[in-house]
């Protein structure tokens, strides 16, 4: 009997811990890069537990695999520039404004390649989903014969799947702080000047003297480079110029778009002659 009376007690203490030292129900459930990049079916909400290494990683796995399929292997260098600032400046904690915008970005890629593919019609609710998975097929056919109709149908999609971001980091409760914001305006300018290049080209031609002396002769290609998908320099020295900015809010009083495009040109351009001998 008294071995009975000791072995309940035993058996619930054992059992106790045994449930203490469990899993906890969920804890796997956290995905990674690799998984996402082949399942293509990550929500926003996965892709917010994803630190901005790892999202870099997943973006690149999906150039490199799946996308690459539609001939887009290097469609987002743009973004791994973007990325790559945030993971480097330590920006965008899981749960923060700046890595919900960032997960609405990158969901909307990753359906965007998924329902290109045909594995799927589902657009998690994110409206740039479709954008970009029509900008896909039009790219694997061809379909861009300049590349201002590329650049046009890029923007469009990022833009869109950027709003979802905005719109989802809202409905959790977080509002960008006041530097945030101002570095958002830069992205916006970004979408902006791909969507504008006759108009962009024209600023160039009209100001372009007035900020460098050879700003007007080589606007052609400093926009081509500034606006160039594939390539991550250009939005990493992006992200660094407006992050300082931000900081330092220099920019006040400019009105505008395009207002604000030209208060970033000069040092931009010097970032381009960098990095280009002319």
């Amino acid at each position: 009997m008294l071995v009975r009376r000791c072995a309940i007690p035993l058996l619930s203490t054992l059992g106790l811990l045994a449930g203490l030292l469990a899993p906890v129900a969920g804890a796997d459930a956290r995905r990674t890069p690799a998984e996402c990049a082949a399942a293509l079916d990550c929500t926003a909400a996965d892709i917010n537990l994803l630190t901005m290494a790892e999202r870099l990683e997943f973006v690149r796995a999906m150039e490199s695999g799946p996308a690459a399929g539609l001939h887009a292997p290097d469609r987002w260098r743009n973004i791994e520039g973007v990325i790559t600032f945030f993971r480097d400046r330590r920006l965008g904690a899981p749960g923060s404004w700046v890595s919900y915008v960032d997960a609405g970005i990158v969901e909307g890629i990753e359906r965007g390649v998924a329902i290109a593919l045909g594995r799927g019609t589902d657009e998690f609710g994110n409206l740039g989903s479709a954008r970009w998975a029509s900008y896909l097929t039009r790219l694997a056919a061809g379909a861009f014969t300049t590349r201002s109709a590329h650049d046009q149908a890029w923007s469009e999609a990022e833009q869109a799947s950027t709003d979802h971001g905005v719109a989802l980091a809202e409905a959790h409760g977080q509002v960008a702080t006041p530097v945030e914001q101002r570095f958002f305006q830069f992205s916006e300018v970004y979408r902006w000047t791909l969507r504008n290049r006759p108009v962009v080209l024209d600023l160039l031609l009209v100001y372009g003297g007035l900020i460098h002396p050879e700003l007007a002769r080589l606007r052609v290609p400093f926009y081509d480079w500034f606006t160039d998908v594939s390539e991550s320099a250009p939005s990493y020295h992006g992200c660094e110029l407006a992050y300082g900015f931000a900081q330092l809010h220099p920019v006040a009083g400019v009105t505008g778009v395009a207002g604000l495009f030209l208060a970033y040109v000069e040092d931009l351009f010097d970032e381009y002659l960098a990095g280009h001998a002319h």
